[in-house]
């Protein structure tokens, strides 16, 4: 299994709260980052896009809050891929920062591959995106532990 590059985030002050740690709101933002750069690892980036009018919605986002996170803290967000088929990815996003050593948060979520027009629809990756997918897909014991156990997201199989 390859490894993805971890995202790193700039905690900027104004995401603060009158607690002293980070809003809510900004985990999901952090998390979209994160993305935006899995989508380029894939070969999803800007000009893929722009030569295919297809893209990534997220279709669900789960959150979990384990650990404060401070202005001080360094966050950088460490993704996989948990699961795929030929037009969804979840992925597993662990949010870590050196002054904790577990996770301070996990989010997992339903990517759904688009192709934008005038009526936009699912659409399958192509054959070279299924491929790195492949190669990424985290192993069972991953993915069967890599959040606390609330409503699950996972690929239903038909």
């Amino acid at each position: 299994m390859t490894e993805l590059p971890p995202y790193r985030a700039n905690i900027d002050p104004q995401w603060i709260d009158f607690n002293g740690h980070l809003r809510d709101a900004y985990y999901a933002l952090v998390a979209s980052y994160a993305i935006d750069d899995l989508m380029d690892f894939l070969g999803l980036d800007a000009a893929y896009r722009a030569r295919t009018q297809c893209t990534l919605y997220t279709l669900e986002l789960h959150l979990h809050f384990l650990h404060e996170v401070k202005s001080s803290d360094d966050l950088r967000v460490e993704s996989s891929i948990l699961d795929f088929d030929r037009k969804r990815i979840h992925v597993g996003c662990r949010f870590m920062c050196s002054r904790v050593s577990d996770p301070v948060a996990t989010t997992d979520m339903m990517l759904l591959h688009v192709h934008q027009g005038d009526k936009p629809s699912s659409a399958p990756f192509p054959d070279e995106v299924q491929l790195q997918l492949e190669g990424l897909r985290a192993p069972p014991a991953l993915r069967e532990a890599f959040a606390p156990s609330s409503r699950k997201i996972e690929l239903q199989r038909r």
